[in-house]
Formats: C-alpha cells, structure tokens, sequence
C-alpha cells in the first residue's frame, strides 16, 4: 500500500462520497439495518454532527475513516472508526485514531468518549485501550447491547 495520508473532510465531493461509503461498509459489516438508530439520516445528511467548527470526519483515502463530534463543551465523541478489511493491520487504525484525538485536542475538548461492541470489536478495544482510553459508565443513552464506554482525558 501506499503511504498513508489524511485528509480532513468537511464540504461535498469525492471524499464525503468516500467517507459515506466507509460508514455504509462499517454499519453492514455489523449485520445492522440502515434504519438502526437513525443511520439512515446520518448518511443522509454528512458531515451532519461531525461538521466543523466542532465535528470532524477523517479519511485516510482507500482505507478508513473515523468521526469526531461534540457531546458537550468540553466532550468529544470519537465514532464510527472503520479500516477495510484489506488495510488492517497496516497501521490506519491507530493513525485516524490518533488524528481524532488529535483534532479533539486541537478543538479544545478536554476529553474523548467513545462506546464499542466489546465482544465483536476485540482489536478496536485492544487499541482504544492501547492509547490509554479507560472505561467509563455509560455518557449517554446506549442502546446497542453490549456497548463498552470509554474515555481518554486530554488535559
């Protein structure tokens, strides 16, 4: 592969495409329906929560793509971190994850929460934890069953 670039996106073109492809991908790699806690919409209207000045989608183009967007003030919520079968273990996951908290860090938040599926989402967990995110009681009403919350304070 390539050497691994990324890109912040936040307007209509190829790479919002790009991205909402990704997130298509990672939803049904789940099983989910579309309509599942509203991702329809969400797709449907990208960049949506994740828009600046607050949000942020991230792409590493060919590869992935995570999202980041305000729960509050001072919370950032890092979502829907994603790497095509193809490109894991090639370092994408870290490196958009890394850029996400970056970017929180760079937007002021003072923290990064972020929930999983334990059980099916081994590695996602191993490398969350990795960077030093700790588990949390749930931060917001979690419907998925099984979700672990995280958090990684930034100050």
């Amino acid at each position: 592969m390539a050497p691994m670039q990324l890109a912040r996106v936040d307007r209509p073109g190829p790479q919002l495409e790009e991205v909402r492809s990704l997130f298509a991908e990672y939803w049904s790699s789940f099983g989910f329906t579309p309509c599942f806690q509203g991702f329809d919409a969400e797709l449907a209207t990208l960049p949506g929560a994740y828009a600046p000045p607050r949000g942020a989608l991230l792409l590493a183009p060919g590869r992935g793509c995570v999202a980041l967007r305000p729960v509050d003030a001072s919370t950032a919520e890092m979502k829907r971190l994603y790497v095509r079968p193809a490109a894991r273990g090639s370092g994408a996951g870290r490196a958009l994850a890394q850029a996400a908290v970056s970017q929180a860090r760079e937007l002021g938040f003072s923290r990064v929460v972020l929930d999983t599926i334990a059980e099916r989402m081994e590695e996602a967990v191993a490398l969350y934890r990795s960077m030093g995110f700790r588990e949390i009681p749930p931060y917001s009403a979690t419907p998925t069953a099984g979700a672990l919350c995280l958090e990684l304070p930034l100050r």
